[in-house]
């Protein structure tokens, strides 16, 4: 079958690869759609970094550079392994694409997205989204029910919006102000907008700042280069500041206005990948007393994810902003993201 595997830095090729065979407790997937995700587009400029480098290979998956892409997809169970009765031949699914160890304190103690060993499937080997069939273990997989496949492939980064707003601690009828509106940042405003929380965007693209409107997850959109975000932020909130804040944009500019927005005992959460440290004002912190919390992935957030989709509480076809097929995706995909980003929210791929 054709794959899009990770070679090397700026080095992604379509590849023919082995199609996956079913093990006992796993399901053959094929795969309907993949997103192109922030992290792959940080792993083609910047990599290897989730990708284990040659001569490295990942401690769980044993698997080294090139390995196919894609950790954002859906698709349709067309083979069960041994052992297999929840799911069946002809079940939609998504997958959450983790590798852990289940042996290390973190994964004991629940939090297996924070498994010392951890990698993804998609990122770290076992296969990806970007190759038309894959072999997953079924502890990774989640029906989908009649939420539409293209849709669906958006679950996954979904999860990562809805476990941002589990760490931040929203509540109905707070302020919360997302920094960026890029696709993480669109899908937090969505899941607080389902949770009664009044979202605030600061975007400065013109086309982002247009699709937060229409896309209807914003009650008010800033742009920090058009007008005092401070000063129209306090207006807003009665003189108060936000809530709550999510560093979607992984910009410093950015980290430093939320440290500022969000009022005397206010959460910021990071919520971006950062490809280089960043710079944090400290005495903002101290003095007004703000929890800086790290976000991580998902963990155990995807059934809740789809739930909002099937109950109508987020919409995701606004976000799905392009359908390409697997040979276009540098070309269409990966360029198109990097060199003219706010023309795009979401870029979906069919691999097959």
């Amino acid at each position: 079958m054709k794959a899009a595997r990770f070679h090397g830095r700026n080095d992604i090729r379509i590849d023919d690869v082995p199609e996956p065979e079913v093990r006992p407790g796993t399901v053959k997937i094929q795969v309907a759609w993949c997103g192109i995700c922030g992290t792959d587009l940080h792993e083609y400029l910047e990599g290897p970094i989730f990708v284990p480098a040659p001569g490295h290979p990942h401690p769980l998956s044993g698997e080294e550079a090139p390995v196919t892409m894609g950790h954002e997809f859906s698709g349709t169970v067309v083979d069960v392994g041994e052992g297999v009765q929840a799911l069946s031949v002809g079940d939609n699914v998504v997958v959450e694409p983790y590798f852990v160890c289940n042996e290390c304190p973190p994964c004991k103690a629940g939090n297996y997205h924070l498994c010392t060993k951890m990698g993804f499937i998609g990122l770290s080997g076992g296969g990806g989204g970007l190759g038309g069939m894959v072999v997953v273990d079924t502890r990774w997989v989640h029906k989908v029910g009649n939420i539409p496949l293209d849709q669906a492939a958006l679950i996954e980064p979904l999860s990562v919006a809805h476990h941002a707003v589990a760490r931040s601690g929203a509540k109905p009828g707070d302020v919360a102000l997302v920094g960026g509106s890029g696709p993480i940042g669109l899908l937090t405003a969505a899941v607080l907008k389902s949770q009664g929380v009044t979202t605030v965007i600061s975007e400065l693209s013109a086309a982002r700042k247009d699709k937060a409107i229409s896309s209807g997850v914003a009650d008010h959109v800033i742009d920090p280069g058009q007008e005092d975000l401070q000063a129209r932020l306090l207006e807003l909130t009665d003189g108060v500041g936000a809530d709550v804040a999510f560093e979607c944009a992984g910009v410093n500019a950015v980290l430093d206005t939320l440290l500022t927005a969000v009022k005397p005992a206010g959460v910021v959460v990071n919520v971006s990948i950062w490809g280089r440290p960043a710079t944090v004002d400290m005495q903002k912190i101290v003095l007004k007393e703000i929890d800086l919390r790290g976000t991580i992935a998902y963990v155990r957030d995807h059934a809740e994810a789809i739930k909002l989709v099937q109950e109508g509480k987020v919409n995701l076809e606004p976000f799905i902003t392009a359908r390409i097929a697997l040979e276009d995706l540098v070309e269409q995909g990966f360029n198109t993201l990097i060199h003219h980003n706010d023309t795009a929210v979401k870029i979906l791929v069919h691999p097959r």
